[in-house]
């Protein structure tokens, strides 16, 4: 029974430490010792589709803080009744429903699932290759990469964020980030 408990103990704390979100989320090299088979997923997917590690990165730092099943926030009637979310983005990518069935559609990957980390890295990269390919951001410009994902292929043509001074601030984040981590990377990896 004593050796029982001590596997359990043993167990429970070895997930519980692993479950949650990394700490020091400015650091891309901690983020990457706490979350040890991230770089393998961000690798692969920067192989496949180009885009930089530290693009993947700052855009998850800013659409979750790395948090697996991330949501938006609820909407209120009478600032009381709870009433849905403002929206159906959910996980790591914080990513649309209607855009993650159209990237599993157009991957063939049908069992990918949002608040799986390999699985969203695959997605940023998919979706910031078409990017690349249908706009003409390059792949390592997080700022227009993030502005292009925020606000869809049609809303970045059409340039709503224009009017948005918020969004270009929070893009000029996701660059600043972006850059930092490059630079941590060189060192780490």
């Amino acid at each position: 029974m004593r050796i029982f408990a001590l596997l359990l103990v043993f167990v429970l704390g070895s997930c519980a430490g692993s479950s949650g979100p990394p700490v020091n989320q400015t650091d891309a090299c901690s983020v990457l010792s706490q979350k040890r088979g991230w770089l393998r997923d961000l690798r692969r997917s920067e192989a496949t589709w180009g885009v930089p590690v530290h693009v993947q990165m700052a855009t998850i730092w800013k659409e979750s803080n790395y948090t697996r099943r991330a949501k938006t926030s609820k909407k209120y009637i009478l600032w009381i009744i709870p009433n849905g979310r403002i929206s159906t983005a959910y996980g790591y990518g914080q990513v649309l429903d209607g855009t993650w069935d159209w990237y599993r559609d157009e991957t063939g990957n049908r069992r990918a699932d949002r608040d799986d980390f390999g699985d969203v890295t695959d997605f940023i990269g998919w979706y910031m290759d078409l990017s690349n390919r249908r706009l003409g951001i390059e792949k390592n410009d997080a700022y227009n990469q993030y502005l292009a994902y925020h606000e869809g292929h049609t809303g970045f043509t059409r340039g709503s964020y224009k009017s948005k001074a918020w969004l270009t601030g929070v893009a000029n984040e996701v660059q600043a980030m972006a850059n930092r981590y490059e630079a941590q990377l060189r060192s780490c990896l």
